[in-house]
C-alpha cells in the first residue's frame, strides 16, 4: 500500500528543485521518491548491521561465560594481525 508525504517549502524552494529535477528528466515527486526509498534502504541497512553486531557481542559474551573464550595478549594480537595485513597485501600483489 502506498502512502503520501507532504511537506511545507518555500516557493523558490520548490520552483528551484523542480527545474533541477526537469533538467535530470524526473519529476520533483520521483526525486522525493527516490530519496525517501534511499533513506529507507540506508536504515534498513544500519538496522541489520546492529542485529548482526549484537548477535556478534551476545556469542562473545556466551563464551565468556562458558569459559571457551581464547584471550590473547595485545603485543601478540599486533604480531597476528600484522602477518595477516602483509598475507593479505602479498595476495593483492600476485
Amino acid at each position: 500500500m502506498d502512502t503520501r508525504i507532504q511537506f511545507r517549502v518555500d516557493e523558490e524552494t520548490k520552483r528551484l528543485a523542480q527545474l533541477m529535477a526537469e533538467s535530470q528528466g524526473r519529476t520533483l515527486s520521483d526525486a522525493c521518491r527516490e530519496l525517501t526509498e534511499g533513506l529507507a534502504e540506508e536504515q534498513r541497512k544500519s538496522m541489520n548491521h546492529n542485529a548482526w553486531l549484537s548477535e556478534q557481542i551476545n556469542a562473545a559474551f556466551d563464551k565468556f561465560d562458558n569459559d571457551q573464550a581464547n584471550f590473547i595478549a595485545h603485543d601478540d594480537a599486533k604480531t597476528l594481525m600484522e602477518a595477516r595485513k602483509q598475507r593479505v597485501r602479498n595476495r593483492d600483489k600476485a
